[in-house]
């Protein structure tokens, strides 16, 4: 059983008019669900905000305090994030959307998902990339104090690096973060490199698989079977945290791949059947997509994978990138071997 969580405050989070950040994009989702008759299949929940408590245990309290202030005068907490009035109160929504979806697995349910959330850019003291605070690993660290897991995968295929992300737990082996995202040297935040890996007692935890620009379903496919069950039969992860970010599909304006919309069906399906054989606790953010209908339909792919409705279909496009991205991933198992027993 699948576990929506939404909030009609979500509609919120919008960064303006001329913002490529809508906020209206979450409850339009939760409408083409109902259209689409995926509530049959679900439960619908609603969030509350994450606590300043909860957030402190991921981000500095100077940086709070800032969003803080910037949500009760209106300004700029970096150049392509505007911070609307209120947006402290709807950020934190966001986050306690999350702590949510992780919670419901231990209250019966498999798989979760949070339809606004993924906010992969903010790290401890700063932020960018329309993010506030990292939900995903406000989660975490919730998670980790309330039920004392000890392991957590997460698989981020947002177009853009989740550089936040890495920032938290680039030390930290009880994390491994895995991303996939448009090559940094062509695209913000301009990071994600192979040979970054981790440092400290966290080399080697630290996954990053970018992609040129151009890069189709094929590459991601074969990107995906090299690595990802390799890596969740290894881990041996107790939660697997996926941000199912949809800005890789062709239609999207902030980037260049091209994806097409079976994808995330498909790919959804690996990951819930990889999941489903190890620790069966799956929680599913909703991250990035630009174009809202494109963005709606494949985050509707993504939770027909989970509840076994019918995708939506689109014709592929052909994949440039292949030879070059099959040259990466040698590349990065090289890089990764000494930590990682690859079987090929």
């Amino acid at each position: 059983m699948l576990a929506i969580i939404h909030h009609k405050d979500y509609r919120k989070y919008d960064l303006g008019e001329d913002h490529p950040l809508i906020g209206d994009k979450p409850e339009r989702t939760v409408q083409f669900f109902k259209e689409r008759s995926i509530f049959s299949h679900v439960d619908l929940f609603t969030p509350r905000r994450a606590t300043e408590e909860e957030i402190s245990n991921v981000h500095d309290k100077d940086y709070i305090q800032l969003v803080k202030t910037l949500s009760q005068t209106g300004g700029m907490l970096a150049l392509d994030t505007p911070a609307p009035k209120g947006i402290y109160e709807t950020a934190a929504l966001a986050c306690g959307g999350s702590i949510l979806a992780a919670e419901k697995l231990y209250e019966g349910y498999d798989y979760s998902m949070n339809t606004l959330g993924g906010f992969h850019h903010a790290s401890a003291r700063s932020s960018s990339g329309f993010c506030f605070f990292n939900d995903i690993a406000i989660a975490i660290e919730h998670i980790r104090d309330k039920r004392r897991i000890k392991r957590f995968l997460i698989i981020d295929l947002d177009v853009h690096h989740a550089n936040g992300t890495q920032d938290i737990y680039y030390s930290d082996p009880s994390v491994l973060n895995i991303s996939f995202h448009q090559d940094g040297r062509t695209l913000y935040p301009g990071s994600g490199f192979i040979h970054e890996i981790g440092e400290g007692e966290g080399k080697g935890f630290t996954v990053n698989m970018p992609f040129l620009p151009g890069t189709g379903n094929e590459s991601y496919f074969y990107a995906f079977e090299e690595l990802m069950p390799f890596f969740i039969e290894e881990f041996k992860a107790e939660m697997v945290i996926y941000q199912s970010g949809v800005d890789t599909h062709h239609s999207d304006p902030l980037a260049q791949i091209n994806l097409t919309l079976p994808f995330y069906f498909i790919i959804t399906k690996e990951i819930k059947n990889l999941v489903d054989k190890s620790c069966r606790r799956l929680v599913i953010l909703l991250g990035g997509g630009y174009n809202s209908l494109s963005s709606i339909k494949a985050y509707y792919n993504i939770a027909a994978a989970i509840v076994d409705k019918e995708q939506i279909m689109e014709g592929e496009i052909k994949d440039p990138n292949v030879e070059e991205t099959k040259r990466r991933i040698r590349e990065l198992k090289k890089i990764l071997r000494p930590y990682w027993n690859f079987k090929r």
